[in-house]
């Protein structure tokens, strides 16, 4: 079913910006519709989340799909106020992790397979390398991206916060993580403040993003001229401050500096009990 003409313009607008939106209609359904309407959530309510909510989201992401069923993830739910404020300031004093009644830290877990080896009198060799690594970073990605649709289609809000990874040595200490276990991001979760309401941040447009059969970098540079426009114009009405996507991911990604201590984090992963070999 296609969405009606209005809200169809509405919804790819705010997620495109104008100008940016898709040439083909889209097709409808209730979960696009949440998908669409997806913004970053950073002031909560001081409510409790309600019965059922953690075990619900937690089943969400246990419907992920996962490399051979290896179910490479744990998550720890973290409500209490001393050890969220812990983490805040772990995460580059970001005030919102202590303030959201839930903080869920996700952890590409390795560590439940090495105890099954070992219960069976087995060296699990396939751990040390990099591949097993990915997988259950990618299978924790996953898991936390179905929870995150899960909680928006409850009327919550979500927020992911990266920053864990600047101190993954003493995130893994708070968590009491065991070696062969590390927490890539965390997930601030509960009931939106009205009355700080967040912007849906326009996308690069799908022209950037969507190749047909082969990569193709066709008109890369008109395409990126526009949505740094597009961008601009958002924080110029949501902050007050215009930026440019180029400029912002020439900082980030401009020197080993700028990722604020993650440049060493295949250190820290040897550190945490991971081969990468």
């Amino acid at each position: 079913m296609d969405f009606p003409a209005e809200s169809q313009t509405a919804a790819l607008t705010r997620r495109y910006g104008a100008g940016g939106e898709p040439a083909a209609p889209l097709l409808r359904s209730a979960v696009v519709d949440s998908l669409l309407a997806h913004r970053s959530v950073r002031a909560f309510l001081p409510d409790a989340l309600p019965a059922g909510a953690l075990e619900t989201l937690v089943a969400a992401a246990s419907s992920a799909p996962t490399s051979s069923n290896q179910q490479a993830w744990s998550v720890v739910a973290v409500q209490d106020p001393a050890r969220k404020a812990r983490l805040a300031a772990l995460s580059n004093d970001q005030g919102f992790v202590a303030r959201a009644p839930l903080f869920l830290c996700w952890v590409a877990d390795l560590s439940r397979l090495e105890r099954l080896g070992q219960a069976h009198g087995r060296r699990l060799e396939g751990l040390d390398y990099l591949e097993q690594f990915m997988v259950a970073l990618v299978d924790a990605a996953l898991a936390a991206q179905n929870a995150v649709v899960a909680a928006e289609s409850l009327g919550l809000g979500t927020v992911y916060v990266g920053a864990l990874r600047q101190q993954p040595e003493a995130v893994a200490r708070e968590l009491g993580l065991p070696p062969n276990a590390f927490a890539p991001f965390g997930l601030s979760v509960g009931h939106p403040d009205p009355a700080a309401p967040g912007g849906i941040k326009p996308r690069l447009p799908q022209a950037l993003v969507l190749h047909h059969e082969r990569y193709a970098a066709r008109n890369e540079a008109a395409e990126v001229a526009g949505y740094d426009a597009r961008l601009s114009d958002y924080f110029a009405a949501s902050s007050g401050t215009p930026q440019d996507w180029t400029a912002k991911m020439l900082a980030r990604v401009g020197s080993a500096a700028a990722l604020s201590g993650r440049d060493r984090m295949a250190e820290a992963l040897r550190a945490l009990g991971f081969g990468l070999k």
